[in-house]
């Protein structure tokens, strides 16, 4: 009795274990923020840039609601806040705390973006900038991301030299294997067209050989009939 009660138990536990993961996955993977694969970006002062931010949900969205904030070791402040009414609206602005910013999103095409467009950079703008989505839908389900962004006096240029040393080098190396290949072809083809000659020479000599001797299957000189 004792090990069917432990056994029972177990699979209560599991059975438990394996409803909560069902109820809770939905609930995890369903809101997404991404503001791309890059975690840092790098701008030239005075210049401007584009701070992206796409947002996907598995049960669609109503008064979907976004803001960009922006912190540093001193600083925190809003930067923009808007709604977005439903998948057919484009999203609509409330507080704008900076004209630098423009709203660069659309819902169009189910891009869902509501990415920021940042202009005339200062290096005080380096620093800490995340995206956050809230969506009622879901119960008022949030997520967010943030991308770190560098004011530079210039971009760095990357010296390739190096890679294009090793480029060259395996080009070069895949050449040679390719020639050496051909050659080979070329030369087993050059020996077999001489094996060929050198047989038909050989089988042409032989038969000039019988001929000459009147050996059986040659064509032996005729001899004068014998006078009576």
């Amino acid at each position: 009795m004792s090990w069917a009660g432990d056994q029972g138990s177990t699979l209560a536990r599991w059975l438990g274990a394996g409803l909560l993961g069902l109820v809770l996955l939905p609930t995890s993977l369903s809101l997404e923020v991404s503001v791309g694969k890059a975690t840092t970006i790098y701008a030239i002062n005075g210049s401007a840039i584009l701070l992206p931010c796409t947002f996907s949900s598995c049960f669609g969205f109503e008064n979907l609601y976004f803001r960009w904030s922006y912190n540093n070791s001193e600083t925190y402040r809003i930067l923009i806040d808007g709604i977005v009414k439903n998948e057919k609206s484009d999203p609509k602005v409330r507080v704008k705390d900076d004209d630098r910013i423009t709203l660069e999103g659309s819902t169009k095409e189910k891009m869902n973006n509501i990415s920021i467009l940042l202009s005339d950079l200062d290096f005080s703008d380096s620093g800490r900038y995340t995206c956050f989505v809230k969506n009622p839908k879901e119960k008022d389900l949030n997520n967010s991301a943030t991308i770190t962004l560098q004011v530079v006096d210039k971009l760095e240029e990357v010296d390739n030299t190096v890679t294009l040393i090793i480029l060259a080098v395996v080009g070069g190396v895949i050449g040679l294997l390719v020639c050496i290949l051909l050659l080979k072809k070329l030369i087993t083809f050059i020996l077999k067209k001489t094996r060929e000659k050198k047989k038909e020479c050989l089988v042409s000599s032989s038969g000039n050989d019988n001929t000459e001797n009147g050996l059986p299957g040659s064509k032996a000189e005729e001899k004068p009939p014998a006078k009576v």
